[in-house]
């Protein structure tokens, strides 16, 4: 989880971090105490939300809280009649200093053909979501009422190529002394259908360069082996879109390959977002943060330094010199 929330490749912390996971199947309150242990004391659970198996979590640096406003939260399924809540979206809404912003986390429905669904479950969330809770907007689309919108999660567009055709692209790009991935993702049916102008309208993309990330045989490297033989794609993204032009920069877009827990593996991205003045109207969330989940985190970390430390002294040697 170090190698996903603090990459080697980042040479600094930001100033927010936002979390979603789909189909994660660990006790919330357990995996909310885990990234804070990993994020450290300087960081905040400011609010989360979860769905099932979705969940969205926004970390931002305690110094920072105070400039945020009151969150709030919605629910979107996209499955009519079901027990077993996977597929969705779940959001987080708040405003940041002057700029209102938006987190979405989403699972879309599932299988290579079913483009058709995957467009429908992105219209019933853009008009279902009911942020925020003061919109007096009549817009369709929920995302438009906010100065920014970062939305990620598993999209569940596939590649158009046969599994050979996409396996032995991606182990030619990978051997290349210049990866290059967009070969790739001109089979790719998000792109296509953004393209086509059928979803996320004025929202961007990272460049992608990196191996597909679904689907692998878990504890591997390796790509699907099942009976099924799931053809490589790249399910797992993030989108941006801001009000104003060029009011959001995507900095840095890669998954990690070293977390093997999963079938998928996860995608990240850095970003950078002008914000506006603070307004005085909005409701301070006056530092309020989840300090149950800070403290059990920080116990846990002061710890595990302190094991840590004494093992070290145990192993150390006295080195003589002559």
């Amino acid at each position: 989880m170090t190698d996903f929330l603090l990459p080697e490749s980042i040479k600094y912390v930001q100033n927010i971090y936002v979390v979603g996971t789909q189909e994660n199947a660990m006790n919330k309150k357990e995996w909310e105490i885990h990234i804070q242990e990993i994020l450290g004391p300087t960081f905040v659970l400011f609010h989360s939300v979860t769905h099932g198996s979705l969940h969205l979590a926004v970390f931002i640096h305690r110094d920072l809280i105070w400039f945020c406003s009151v969150p709030e939260d919605d629910i979107i399924s996209t499955r009519a009649v079901t027990m077993v809540k996977t597929k969705g979206a779940i959001a987080i809404s708040l405003s940041f200093f002057g700029s209102s912003i938006l987190f979405i986390n989403c699972h879309l429905t599932s299988d290579q053909s079913r483009k058709k669904e995957r467009i429908l479950d992105y219209q019933k969330i853009i008009s279902g979501l009911k942020l925020p809770r003061s919109s007096t907007s009549t817009s369709k689309d929920a995302t438009a009422n906010f100065d920014c919108v970062f939305w990620c999660g598993d999209l569940n567009f596939r590649i158009d190529r046969k599994k050979s055709a996409v396996e032995g692209k991606v182990t030619e790009i990978t051997e290349s002394s210049i990866p290059n991935y967009e070969d790739l993702t001109r089979g790719d049916q998000l792109t296509k259908t953004i393209t086509e102008g059928k979803i996320f309208h004025g929202f961007q993309e990272g460049r992608i360069n990196f191996r597909p990330t679904y689907k692998y045989d878990v504890n591997s490297d390796n790509y699907d082996t099942s009976v099924k033989s799931r053809i490589p794609a790249y399910t797992d993204r993030i989108l941006f879109r801001s009000k104003k032009k060029n009011h959001i920069s995507c900095l840095h877009y890669d998954s990690v390959m070293s977390v093997m827990m999963s079938d998928h593996k996860p995608v990240y991205g850095i970003y950078q977002m002008a914000v506006k003045p603070g307004r005085d109207f909005v409701m301070s969330a006056a530092g309020n943060f989840d300090r149950d989940v800070y403290l059990k985190a920080n116990q846990r970390r002061a710890l595990r330094l302190a094991t840590s430390e004494v093992k070290n002294q145990k192993s150390s040697t006295i080195c003589s010199i002559q």
